[in-house]
């Protein structure tokens, strides 16, 4: 049936949605809307994508590093997000262009072995989205609330089910839910950053000064690198674009790619900024006491023990809110995913169910947590090539994309992006398993 039943059941109030959307994005491109306005109906695909940036398993990552080398892998940050800020804008552009998500141009373009396998890899990646996002709700919600950490996945699983009834009150709807749960963890952050009171010098320092101290700094850049590219995000990317706005020339497209771009640039900015303050945060209250934190309920304990109980409360409500909004958009991609690469499709409810079991197993069976979450890190490894490689070559094929083709400068860099990327995680790899 299309989007509609990707994003929201198909009833009357998703038209209307659609319809009242639709209606002053049009106006914006006929012109009859000035100023900053002509923004407004294109803000949203971006933030539901970016939430895979600032997942659970971004938060073991960037506490670790700032922990264990203070500010020094700042910049390492700043490059992956404009990584991100490439990757993702190829995807939007793909939705824009050819009014399909990426599994389904793969799904008309690859024979079906290909396509079998890249649907059972994809089904792989969501279930370690999952694995990541909803032990990470999970510990929050153990961490602030001190309830045992099976009930509190229970809780999770719970939310997670509410969380699919947003999506049947329209796109708008999911895309507010979304963005107001990302912006908990900017004001959870906002106040860690104040709370510490790191040094202006030292971040600009680290963010501006590219160097490593050892083989150890330069296998933590290359985690964060790698960790960087989510494969389910630049799925659903394309599908959040393909039939929002849709320009009926090319005149129209490009316009519609330029305000999509800066929802682009403000989402991806925004999750940039919370995994910079994350390093920060850790850099300016851990490795300042000669403090090294690799397990996210340690760096609880140490804010309540550096700061005070407020503190670690914020870090894990942000904690819990970025891995229940993270959760959806898993969800999501699995629908979009499925339909794709092989034409199928199962209830939201039933693949919601499914995806979870894994971590309720994990977490029944009393598995560290942080460990599970560096686990989960290693599977979306070994899917990112899949969704990458695709991405640039159907973007980059004048005929699929028209006007929105990519430029053969934006070629490069994304061709060059995806080899680092692949290497580091092909690396990763090799060191986490062996």
């Amino acid at each position: 049936m299309g989007e509609e039943e990707v994003i929201a059941l198909p009833d009357k109030r998703e038209k209307n949605n659609k319809r009242s959307n639709g209606d002053a994005a049009y106006a914006v491109l006929r012109g009859e809307v000035k100023g900053f306005k002509r923004l407004l109906p294109f803000l949203g695909p971006a933030f539901i994508a970016s939430v895979a940036y600032i997942d659970p398993g971004n938060f073991a990552t960037n506490i670790s590093a700032g922990s264990k080398y203070g500010y020094l892998l700042l910049w390492v940050i700043a490059i992956s997000n404009l990584m991100a800020i490439l990757i993702q804008s190829l995807s939007a552009k793909l939705g824009i262009a050819t009014g399909k998500n990426l599994p389904e141009v793969a799904g008309e373009r690859f024979s079906k072995p290909v396509r079998i396998f890249l649907w059972l890899q994809s089904e792989l990646v969501v279930m370690a989205t999952d694995l990541a996002e909803f032990t990470g709700a999970a510990l929050g919600l153990y961490l602030v609330f001190q309830i045992p950490l099976v009930t509190s996945a229970i809780i999770t699983a719970v939310a997670s089910f509410l969380i699919l009834l947003l999506q049947q009150r329209g796109v708008r709807k999911l895309e507010a839910g979304i963005t107001g749960m990302v912006f908990i963890v900017v004001i959870a952050f906002a106040f860690q950053i104040i709370w510490a009171k790191p040094d202006a010098g030292d971040i600009i320092q680290g963010l501006v000064l590219p160097k490593f101290e050892g083989v150890q700094s330069l296998l933590l850049a290359a985690g964060i690198l790698g960790a960087t590219v989510m494969p389910h995000a630049i799925y659903l990317h394309s599908a959040l674009t393909q039939k929002r706005v849709v320009g009926a020339n090319d005149k129209e497209r490009k316009w519609i790619f330029r305000f999509e771009f800066i929802d682009i640039l403000i989402a991806m900015v925004i999750a940039g900024v919370i995994n910079a303050s994350m390093l920060v945060m850790a850099a300016a209250l851990f490795h300042s006491h000669g403090v090294t934190v690799n397990d996210i309920d340690v760096a609880f304990d140490q804010l309540e023990k550096w700061v005070g109980p407020l503190a670690a409360i914020f870090f894990g409500i942000g904690l819990l809110s970025a891995g229940l909004s993270s959760s959806s958009v898993g969800t999501m991609s699995g629908d979009i995913m499925m339909r794709g690469f092989i034409n199928k499709h199962i209830s939201l409810y039933l693949r919601r169910l499914i995806t979870m079991v894994p971590p309720l197993l994990i977490i029944i069976l009393g598995v560290n947590p942080t460990w599970a979450l560096v686990m989960s890190q290693v599977i979306l490894s070994f899917g990112i090539a899949f969704a990458l490689i695709p991405l640039i070559l159907f973007t980059s094929n004048r005929e699929l994309m028209g006007v929105l083709v990519n430029h053969r400068i934006t070629t490069f860099f994304a061709w060059l992006i995806a080899a680092l990327v692949i290497v580091l995680n092909l690396f990763l790899l090799y060191q986490t398993l062996l």
